[in-house]
């Protein structure tokens, strides 16, 4: 069938909503069990809008200029909706997108408008079971556009200088260049480089997905930092230091007295209050700033002593050895987290050593956006992971040795002189927040941490 408008489109995508993809599957497509992209086939063919699928560069309807997605999302433990996986666009050619503007650009020309199809993802559902939950005909708000264009420049230039191989989505906020292939010998000749690399799709990130499924499915509304007229101007790390510069030099005290925050530097809220409140939005949760869950920027606060090093290394989530050791490295949790994460570094200085003053005050530095370099993840924490495998496989080393009036618990997990970059070591309530390791030993709680001295190494060039 034809659709002469995108009403009619958008009217038989709606009479999907609330069936099941069995419902929808007329020619038994789901009855193989191994065919993959089996839901989006079963959308796209036959059974509901009746064309071939195709890797054409144009979109699927194309007098309508409608590229159709069918993407799942989930809930989290804690009833929030998610998106369960980034949005997977066409294929980047690398030879030829660095020819191309961004107006005449593969990814705008077949994604600049597109018919997103909703579905539930549950666990331990059958997948025919799993139902169409809403249909969204979706174009790009301004704001949105303009950061999106910033992405696309970052990723064709990176492309144009050759290092196609070291694309990352921290590279970028919302439009990711994702690993598309059957394994990773999925190679693909790149401009100015002889070095082979992944082949690779544009992508709306995990996170910039999250924000549509909670903003369409749930009626969310986040709060902008930006407007698309400072977009146009500046990019987005370019706004966050103008809103942070006014403030370099002044203690924490003074800046929070400017601000009206009331002065709690012990108190856990005391920074992000701080944060909302110099960004012109005071309250505001950090991962409801729109910008910041968008792109999936996680902040972290860094107190610097008199000599640049670090207070301390920076700590990560608690690890969850079960899925440590039941992971391959390319789906790992630690390496998913530093190749879709960019962080924004809020730092402080301390202008006195504690020995001499005990109630020094900290004084702001400035800010850095930053994500882990790919030879970084592909070697150190690489590394990392594969001996945290190793001695788990083999047993970890676990003492217990007078500290003061007690015992204190070492082990042989890697310590900071382990690669210079991370290491591991515990972050439990007290020695007595344990945990069971896979091989059965039982073990204070452990964290990941990068080291103090790849931090200040990082920060070097902070004006």
């Amino acid at each position: 069938m034809e659709y002469l408008t995108t009403t009619q489109l958008m009217k038989k995508a709606q009479k999907a909503e609330g069936k099941s993809f069995k419902e929808i599957d007329i020619t038994n497509r789901l009855s193989n069990k191994n065919s993959k992209g089996g839901l989006g086939q079963v959308i796209e063919e036959e059974s509901l809008f009746g064309y071939k699928i195709n890797s054409n560069a144009k979109p699927d309807f194309e007098h309508l200029n409608v590229e159709l997605k069918v993407t799942p999302f989930k809930r989290n433990k804690n009833g929030k909706l998610a998106a369960k996986e980034r949005l997977v666009l066409n294929i980047i050619n690398y030879m030829e997108e660095i020819n191309y503007t961004f107006e005449t650009s593969s990814f705008w020309k077949k994604n600049q408008q597109m018919l997103l199809m909703f579905y539930e993802w549950l666990p331990y559902v059958n997948r025919e079971d799993l139902k169409v939950f809403k249909s969204v005909l979706f174009t790009f708000p301004e704001s949105d556009l303009e950061i999106i264009k910033h992405d696309w420049e970052i990723i064709t230039k990176k492309i144009r200088d050759g290092k196609a191989h070291e694309l990352s989505e921290g590279d970028t906020n919302y439009l990711g260049a994702c690993s598309k292939g059957a394994n990773k010998q999925s190679l693909r000749f790149q401009p100015n480089s002889t070095t082979l690399a992944m082949q690779r799709a544009f992508s709306l990130k995990q996170s910039y997905m999250t924000a549509l499924v909670r903003k369409h499915l749930k009626k969310d509304n986040l709060v902008s930092l930006t407007t698309s007229g400072e977009l146009k101007k500046k990019s987005l790390e370019d706004i966050l230091i103008s809103r942070f510069s006014p403030y370099k030099g002044l203690s924490a005290k003074q800046i929070s007295e400017n601000l009206g925050v009331a002065y709690k530097p012990t108190g856990k809220s005391f920074i992000p209050l701080l944060i909302s409140s110099l960004l012109g939005i005071k309250g505001t949760k950090l991962e409801n700033i729109e910008e910041f869950s968008k792109a999936n920027i996680q902040f972290k606060t860094i107190r610097l002593e008199p000599n640049g090093k670090p207070e301390q290394s920076m700590s990560f989530k608690n690890i969850d050895f079960q899925l440590w050791t039941n992971e391959e490295w390319e789906n790992s949790y630690i390496r998913k987290t530093f190749y879709e994460t960019k962080f924004l570094f809020v730092i402080f200085e301390f202008k006195e050593k504690k020995k001499d003053n005990p109630n020094r005050e900290p004084y702001f530095k400035g800010i850095k956006l930053w994500n882990m370099p790919v030879t970084t993840i592909e070697n150190e924490i690489k590394q990392l992971w594969e001996e945290v495998n190793r001695l788990i496989a083999t047993g970890v080393q676990i003492e217990y040795k007078p500290y003061g009036k007690k015992l204190r618990e070492y082990n042989n997990f890697p310590k900071k002189n382990f690669n210079g970059v991370t290491h591991i070591r515990p972050k439990g309530q007290n020695g007595e927040d344990k945990v069971t390791l896979p091989n059965g030993q039982v073990i204070t709680k452990q964290c990941y941490w990068l080291n103090d001295t790849y931090i200040a190494s990082l920060l070097k060039d902070l004006n």
